[in-house]
């Protein structure tokens, strides 16, 4: 169980961005070498599995040395090179998700997010060691098995940034505050409650201007937006329970009727509800 309530807030989004990690290459260079990465609409990673090299690019006021073990993530995809001089190994990759690459979780991260080995929790490293076995094991099911433990690998790399990282911004930031935090807990909790500004307010123990105006800083959006937006990220997780109907699922996250609900959802995913259900039952090639 997660006792510590911005756990729980990280975990309930997770859940409902659904995270799928994607490993796209296992890449060996030997001699001089570079890779020039185009910008791309996802939440790119490289593991460095042996060997050594440099990476620079947007977020990264100079170029940064990378060695065995070390992780570099581009959460919103942002062009970069990669140089090296000998023989490196890496696997690359990338993090998506059900909603798309933008997220209030992405948002919060760096352009660049680098965790090295040196610094990464000895679960993160075995997880990182394992990766790279099985990846060139090439053997029945190592594909599936590197997936899923990029899965993992991501979500300890924010457990890592958060670790070391005081100065935060966006989701990450309201959650470190006791105030606004309670909110995003109560929001997260009970996303189908009747809530308004003023509601989360008390919750938060702050009045309501001063509440609004503190969301709105460090999340870019008003409360009720960031509520919107999280019963759509949830609605999408519940869509795929074939049992719920849309006006049930309507009804759980706060909707009192079915076509105010498909109006939400069109506004924020572009599609109705319908769409994302028909597109969950095609089987996948």
């Amino acid at each position: 169980m997660l006792k510590n309530p911005e756990d729980r807030v990280l975990d309930s989004a997770l859940a409902a961005y659904q995270l799928h990690a994607r490993v796209t290459d296992n890449a060996s260079y030997c001699g001089r070498w570079h890779e020039a990465e185009p910008a791309a609409e996802a939440c790119i990673f490289h593991l460095i599995g042996s060997g050594s090299c440099q990476v620079s690019g947007a977020g990264l006021a100079a170029a940064e040395s990378l060695a065995a073990g070390d992780l570099v993530i581009f959460p919103r995809g942002h062009a970069h090179r990669l140089d090296g001089d000998g023989f490196t190994t890496m696997l690359c990759g990338q993090f998506d998700f059900v909603c798309g690459h933008r997220n209030p979780l992405l948002d919060a991260l760096p352009d660049c997010l680098i965790v090295r080995e040196a610094e990464a929790g000895s679960a993160l490293r075995r997880v990182a060691q394992l990766m790279c076995e099985e990846a060139n094991l090439e053997s029945f099911g190592s594909r599936a098995v590197v997936d899923k433990l990029a899965d993992s690998l991501f979500v300890m790399s924010v457990r890592s940034y958060l670790a070391r990282t005081p100065q935060r911004r966006g989701l990450l930031a309201a959650l470190a505050d006791p105030q606004l935090g309670r909110a995003l807990q109560a929001m997260h909790g009970e996303p189908g409650r009747d809530w308004s500004v003023a509601s989360l307010a008390e919750v938060a123990a702050m009045s309501r201007s001063r509440f609004a105006e503190e969301f709105a800083q460090l999340m870019g959006q008003s409360p009720i937006q960031y509520l919107t937006q999280w019963r759509m990220m949830s609605a999408l997780r519940l869509l795929q329970e074939p049992r719920l109907s849309v006006l049930a699922i309507a009804g759980r996250l706060g909707y009192q009727t079915e076509a105010a609900f498909r109006r939400s959802f069109k506004r924020v995913h572009g599609q109705g509800p319908g769409h994302f259900r028909r597109l969950r039952a095609l089987p996948e090639m």
